[in-house]
């Protein structure tokens, strides 16, 4: 039987209760430090674990031969899977990389990579996201830990082709790893097919355009939506006729605007989100093959469908809205063509768990000396990250607004949040929870004000989790021993 003092509740155990990390014990110990974490994701490891024994365990734990990246990530994404397969409809797969920085640790230098501008040590970290259209977040699907090549000066085109490692396929193992997980969790549950009414999305940016991914999601009869990043060369129409080549980007720019409809545009570099009126033009192409090879591929033309989207007045001192995008998924109508939009505009929220990562979750911060600790702490604090996107989704919920809010969280923490909040202890529903928690949080609950995001309710959970432990030391018994000399 486990500790009495680990902490086994729910979060831990849906994520981790499956792991098979040799031992029972190691699996209870995973359950416990996850829940820990998911309570307090921020800081260095000591202050995301305050009870220096449970500190020493999750090390211990780490350092363990049999604790994995691949061990600690596999129960969430086969929960991840499950939940996909329970959809019917749409759901979209994010892929995406970040740089995970790790140049503070010399101990491990030598078996991480370059990042950055060549000069840092660390992972190239590609992420593969299961979301909803409705921008639910589902789970991981698959995490690859890159480490960057050496590549000599005086490599050659050739070379780079049949070097393996190359940057360009990392796409291709975010989309096997999804497959793989889905395909296991639909042996596991019967039948190999995947259910009727579903359909399964890859959602890239441009780094998922090289032709190599392209045909590898064609001849495995896969969908995607890819932002298109290279101006290459295609035939209009999909007649078949070997008729004169012309460039992509500049083909969609002569062609004119079917509709205009607003998005959001989600700013960088610090820049506030905005809303932007976008116009959409679209084309049956067909994609050949390119010359010199770049990867490995069929020789085959591929049959796509080739979307713009721009601004045609954009604000001063704006970047404009300008995109290529292309899909295997026919658009034949107007709808259509925006429901590609709509769910490449998703792809944001693999950014946004990015930052749930780094910001949230400090995934940067272990000072762990070897490498076979550090990648099982960052498969276990990746998946804290998705808690911190789920904190947004279940405060959105429009089915469970007027529910108690006991129904997704701890009636402890209702207790003392509506304590903070009204000056005593009340019911409340998810939706009076969720906008005091944002207040606790720094949101001012204003009408005017856009609803709550991960990054406002998190800082109101992390000040929630510690006046909750402040309420348990003041709810403890009075010790009858006299105090010490």
């Amino acid at each position: 039987m486990p500790r009495a003092d680990y902490d086994l509740s729910p979060f831990g155990q849906e994520h981790f209760g499956n792991a098979d990390l040799g031992h029972c014990w190691r699996t209870a110990s995973l359950v416990d430090q996850a829940n820990r974490l998911v309570r307090h994701p921020r800081g260095a490891l000591p202050e995301k674990v305050h009870d220096p024994n449970a500190l020493r365990r999750l090390y211990d734990l780490m350092n363990t031969k049999a604790v994995t990246h691949a061990a600690v990530l596999k129960p969430s994404v086969q929960r991840t899977a499950a939940l996909v397969l329970q959809q019917r409809g749409v759901v979209l797969e994010l892929h995406d990389a970040t740089e995970l920085d790790f140049s503070g640790h010399t101990s491990i230098h030598d078996q991480v990579g370059q990042i950055g501008n060549g000069h840092g040590r660390g992972y190239l970290c590609h992420n593969s996201l299961a979301v909803l259209p409705s921008r639910q977040v589902l789970g991981l699907l698959g995490q690859y830990l890159h480490v960057r090549a050496d590549v000599p000066k005086d490599e050659t085109a050739a070379q780079r082709r049949e070097r393996e490692d190359r940057e360009s396929r990392l796409w291709l193992h975010g989309a096997e790893a999804a497959q793989q997980a889905v395909q296991e969790a639909c042996g596991r549950q019967g039948p190999s097919e995947l259910p009727e009414g579903l359909l399964r999305v890859d959602v890239c940016d441009r780094g998922g355009d090289p032709f190599e991914f392209l045909d590898y999601e064609d001849r495995l009869g896969r969908h995607y939506v890819v932002r298109s990043n290279h101006n290459r060369s295609i035939y209009i129409g999909h007649d078949g006729k070997e008729a004169e080549k012309i460039l992509l980007h500049d083909y969609l720019r002569t062609l004119p605007g079917q509709q205009r409809r607003t998005i959001t545009v989600h700013g960088r570099n610090g820049q506030p989100d905005r809303q932007a009126t976008v116009v959409i033009a679209w084309a049956a192409v067909r994609l050949p093959p390119p010359q010199p090879p770049r990867g490995h591929f069929r020789k085959q033309i591929l049959q796509v469908w080739a979307l713009r989207v721009w601004e045609e007045h954009p604000p001063a001192g704006v970047e404009a809205v300008d995109w290529y995008l292309l899909s295997n998924v026919a658009v034949a109508t107007v709808a259509e063509a925006w429901e590609r939009v709509d769910w490449y505009t998703c792809r944001w929220i693999i950014e946004e768990y990015h930052k749930a990562q780094k910001t949230g979750c400090d995934i940067e911060g272990p000072q762990f000396e070897t490498v076979a600790a550090l990648q099982p702490m960052i498969a276990l604090l990746s998946v804290v990250a998705v808690s911190l996107l789920d904190l947004r989704d279940r405060s959105r919920d429009p089915a469970r607004q007027d529910e108690p809010a006991t129904t997704v969280v701890p009636p402890e923490e209702v207790e003392v949040l509506s304590g903070w909040r009204y000056g005593q202890r009340r019911l409340l529903s998810v939706r009076e929870f969720f906008m005091a928690l944002a207040r606790l949080g720094g949101h001012q609950n204003r009408r005017c004000d856009h609803p709550p995001g991960w990054l406002v309710l998190w800082r109101g959970w992390q000040a929630l989790q510690l006046m909750v432990a402040g309420a348990r030391a003041v709810a403890r018994p009075r010790s009858t021993e006299p105090p010490g000399p």
